[in-house]
C-alpha cells in the first residue's frame, strides 16, 4: 500500500521535473520572452490580489488598516513588476556582476598571500580568480546571460531529479519483490 503511494508520488515528481526542464529550456532559448511573460503573469496576479484585498477592506464591517495597506502594496508591486521588469532584471544583473568582481578582487589578496608562502596552488587560484573577474564582466555586459544560466541550472536540476526519482522507483520495486 505504502509502496504504491511512493511510486505514484515519484511519477508525479517526474512530471513536475519534466515541466521544470521545459521551463528551463524556455529561459535558455527565449530568455526575454519568458521573462516578459512571467512579468505579465506575476504583475496581473499581484494587482488582482491587491484589488481583492481592497474589496475585502471596503466590504468588511471593521476597517482593518492593514488590509488597505496590503492592497496598495500589492497593486503598486504588481504595476512595478508589470511595467519595469527589465529595470529590475538589469539592476539584479549589475549587482550580481559587481559582487562577483569584488569577491574576485578580494580573493586576489589570498592568492598573493599563497604566492608569498610558496604554495603550489597559487597559480591555480590566480587562474580561477581571473575567471571570476571575467565572469563578472560578462554578466555586466551580456544582458541575457543570467537568465540563460538560471535556465541551464533549472534544466540540470530537472534532469537530476528525474534520474533520482527513477532510481527511487527501482529501489521501491526491488524492495516490494523482496517482501
Amino acid at each position: 500500500m505504502f509502496e504504491k503511494f511512493l511510486r505514484r508520488s515519484s511519477w508525479t515528481d517526474i512530471v513536475i521535473s519534466i515541466i521544470f526542464v521545459l521551463f528551463g529550456a524556455l529561459f535558455v532559448i527565449k530568455p526575454n520572452e519568458t521573462v516578459g511573460a512571467i512579468s505579465i503573469v506575476l504583475g496581473v496576479v499581484f494587482i488582482a490580489m491587491g484589488v481583492l484585498k481592497l474589496v475585502e477592506y471596503y466590504t468588511s464591517e471593521t476597517k482593518e488598516d492593514y488590509l488597505l495597506t496590503m492592497a496598495l502594496i500589492m497593486v503598486i508591486f504588481g504595476v512595478i513588476i508589470l511595467f519595469a521588469s527589465n529595470v529590475i532584471l538589469s539592476l539584479f544583473r549589475v549587482i550580481l556582476g559587481m559582487w562577483i568582481i569584488i569577491t574576485a578582487v578580494m580573493d586576489l589578496q589570498t592568492v598573493l598571500a599563497w604566492k608569498q608562502v610558496k604554495s603550489p596552488y597559487w597559480t591555480v587560484s590566480l587562474v580561477l580568480t581571473m575567471l571570476m573577474v571575467l565572469a563578472g564582466i560578462i554578466i555586466l555586459v551580456k544582458q541575457n546571460i543570467v537568465i540563460t544560466a538560471v535556465g541551464a541550472i533549472i534544466i540540470v536540476y530537472g534532469i537530476l531529479d528525474i534520474i533520482d526519482r527513477i532510481i527511487f522507483i527501482k529501489k521501491i520495486n526491488d524492495y516490494t519483490k523482496e517482501n
